[in-house]
């Protein structure tokens, strides 16, 4: 998924500046961002004051939205460099289309997992026969240094472990829980979960306590160490746990984000993770240019332009501004 945003703001990441050393209890404050033609996202992450949850830098929230006789989701051709790109769905499905040729439809709890590497280029769009109802997550992971040059690639899994108890079932998207694994490339120590409640469920979930935490709500009512939550909501929970307080009042969805806090300072803008502006202008001037990123084939409609890059030079200062 791309951010369409016309005039998108550098967002410096990384270090330890800000991360709670203890456990905390903080509600993310989303922002409305139109993607594409038709759809509305809640951008959680990067928020202000909030850069990053481990690796994870990047989380959109859409939906639920009804999409019958529409077009759906339509992201024409983008680049990335230095990141993952994770795809979650739990209703609908989306066609993922990219520079190295894949061609794939992903559905709901299914994963999507591109690594962009040193370059990709991909689209994202509803199928033109698609299913009334689009609601999912996009995630973005930053690469550590000695991957974020890596090879770009895609993998597909229909079928991910999961864990189970007290009322809960935990789908392990990326990374691992309570000694589950799940099958997609992993880069850092990480996890990413997708936590299914039934209506009055209790349970206290393992965590590590090395990692930090945020809990995003994708649908039902739900308390997590105490906070009520409802749809579209993320709270930031910070280090220090070994376990995390679980309850529903109805039946409910989570999606649990978490990982070693990340040392290396970053500069995010536009589609780009990088270390310098120097890297970003040029990734900018060459996916101008038609270079590095390859073609996106098959996708009908024109690839997105790079937006202007700022006046004020780009670097990377830390978690905080």
């Amino acid at each position: 998924m791309s951010d369409l945003q016309v005039r998108p703001v550098p967002v410096v990441c990384g270090g330890r500046d800000d991360v709670a050393g203890g456990p905390v209890r903080e509600l993310l404050k989303h922002r409305a961002v139109p993607l594409g033609e038709s759809t509305m996202v809640r951008r959680l992450l990067p928020s202000l004051g909030r850069r990053m949850v481990g690796a994870w830098c990047f989380v959109d929230h859409y939906g639920p939205d009804d999409i019958a006789g529409e077009a759906g989701m339509q992201v024409p051709p983008h680049p990335h460099i230095g990141l993952q790109t994770v795809s979650w769905l739990h209703a609908g499905e989306v066609l993922h289309r990219d520079s190295l040729g894949s061609l794939q439809t992903v559905r709901s709890k299914e994963l999507g997992l591109m690594t962009a590497g040193r370059a990709i280029a991909h689209s994202e769009e509803s199928p033109r026969e698609h299913g009334r109802t689009l609601h999912g997550a996009q995630l973005w992971v930053a690469l550590p240094e000695e991957h974020r040059n890596a090879e770009p690639a895609f993998e597909h899994h229909a079928d991910l472990p999961f864990v189970e108890g007290g009322g809960i079932k935990a789908t392990v998207i990326l990374g691992e829980l309570d000694g589950t694994a799940s099958p997609g490339a992993a880069y850092t120590p990480i996890v990413g979960a997708d936590l299914e409640l039934a209506a009055g469920a209790e349970a206290r979930l393992p965590l590590e306590p090395d990692f930090e935490y945020a809990a995003l709500t994708m649908s039902g009512v739900t308390e997590v160490d105490g906070v009520r939550m409802e749809p579209g909501q993320m709270l930031y929970l910070g280090c220090g746990r070994s376990e995390l307080p679980l309850r529903a009042e109805t039946d409910g969805g989570l999606v649990l984000l978490g990982g070693e806090p990340f040392e290396e300072k970053l500069v995010m803008w536009w589609n780009f993770v990088a270390r310098t502006g120097e890297e970003i202008a040029t990734a900018r001037a060459e996916w101008t240019a038609g270079e590095r990123f390859g073609e996106v084939r098959g996708y009908e409609g024109a690839r997105l332009a790079a937006p202007t890059m700022p006046e004020t030079p780009l670097k990377a200062r830390g978690r905080t501004r």
